[in-house]
Parts: structure tokens; C-alpha cells; sequence
């Protein structure tokens, strides 16, 4: 199995509209893929404009935030590249797309290192950060996956955001809750949030 690196990607069309989204990228030797499903912004802007950012983001709401419909998030400008990056990040890439694989459902777009910065040192790992972001990908497969399974994992990935969260994890975590009460039954899905603390 493939190293999977779960980002922030920020791609740009050819007028230069930004396209933020998380994404994960899937090592090969020293360069990473990209893949997304058809239809996606992320697929034109980089037949347009063959680069992109990736940043391991200092805020997990930023990656709830993308799947729930919150994609406001401050940028600067990319040091190589004339794509933007998500501002707050402990550290990014940038990368340029030297192959593409071209598929119906799921092209691939090979992007190679230009350039890679740290940006703050990073700490640790908490629980709830990883619950987060499992919880996140979760929300992002209602339609491919049983309801039960989704809430099923949910609660277990709830027990470590109960333990161990801060404000910032909580918010992010009650963003997705509520992405998953409104497309499940709502008597099952309701439990999902969490009182602030």
C-alpha cells in the first residue's frame, strides 16, 4: 500500500480562481499524485495550469471546514509557483505536475517537489485531530457507504474528540456532526455532537 499524505491542496484556473480542497496525496519515490474524481475544479485547473500546493494544515477546522462548505481560508503566495497556499500550515510543498494519467472516472497527476518549506515546529499529535480528519473522510462517502457503518465509526472517533479536544477540534467536529445529521436520520446522527467545553 502507498504512502497517503492527508493535505491541503490549492490548485488555480487559468484566470486565477483558487480552488482549495483537502486532498491525499499518494507517494511514489519522491514525487506525489494527485487524484481526484471527475467532475472536479481541480481537474481543469490543473490541465490549465500544471502546478500545485500541498501544506499540512496547522488547523483541522480547515479541513472540516472544505467538506462542509467552508472554503474562506487566508492564503500567501506560493515562493516558486504562481498558485497561493493555505496560510496557516506547518509546512508545504510545492510541486509541479510532470505526467497525467488520463481516466473516465479518476485521472492521476504525477506533481514533483520544486520547492518544500517549514513553516512552525510541530508539537505532537492529539486524538481528536486525527478523529477529525477520519470523521471528515467519513462525511465525504455518505452516499457510498451504509448509514450504519458512517455512525458507527462516528461515535468511536467522538470518544477520542470527547477526551481529548480543544475549541478548535470541537468546532470542526460539530461542523461535520451536523453534515451528517442533515443527510442521515436525524435520530441516529444527532448524538454525533459535541457541548462546547
Amino acid at each position: 500500500m502507498p504512502l497517503i499524505l492527508e493535505t491541503i491542496v490549492t490548485t488555480a484556473s487559468a484566470d486565477g480562481v483558487l480552488h482549495l480542497v483537502p486532498f491525499g496525496l499518494i507517494r511514489e519515490g519522491e514525487d506525489f499524485w494527485v487524484a481526484p474524481f471527475r467532475p472536479s475544479p481541480t481537474i481543469a485547473n490543473l490541465e490549465a495550469v500544471p502546478v500545485f500546493a500541498a501544506v499540512a494544515p496547522a488547523d483541522v477546522r480547515v479541513i472540516a471546514g472544505c467538506v462542509t462548505g467552508r472554503r474562506d481560508w487566508a492564503t500567501v503566495p506560493c515562493r516558486t509557483i504562481p498558485v497561493p497556499r493555505l496560510a496557516e500550515a506547518y509546512g508545504h510543498m510545492e510541486l509541479q505536475v510532470v505526467e497525467v494519467r488520463d481516466d473516465p472516472v479518476r485521472p492521476r497527476f504525477r506533481g514533483r517537489v520544486v520547492h518544500a518549506e517549514s513553516h512552525r515546529p510541530f508539537l505532537g499529535h492529539n486524538r481528536a485531530v486525527n478523529a477529525v480528519l477520519e470523521a471528515a473522510i467519513l462525511s465525504t462517502r455518505l452516499h457510498r457507504l451504509a448509514p450504519e457503518t458512517v455512525l458507527a465509526e462516528l461515535r468511536h472517533h467522538r470518544i477520542a474528540v470527547e477526551k481529548t479536544a480543544g475549541p478548535a477540534e470541537r468546532e470542526a467536529w460539530n461542523w461535520i456532526a451536523a453534515k451528517v445529521a442533515a443527510a442521515l436520520p436525524q435520530a441516529a446522527a444527532a448524538s454525533l455532537a459535541i457541548d462546547d467545553a
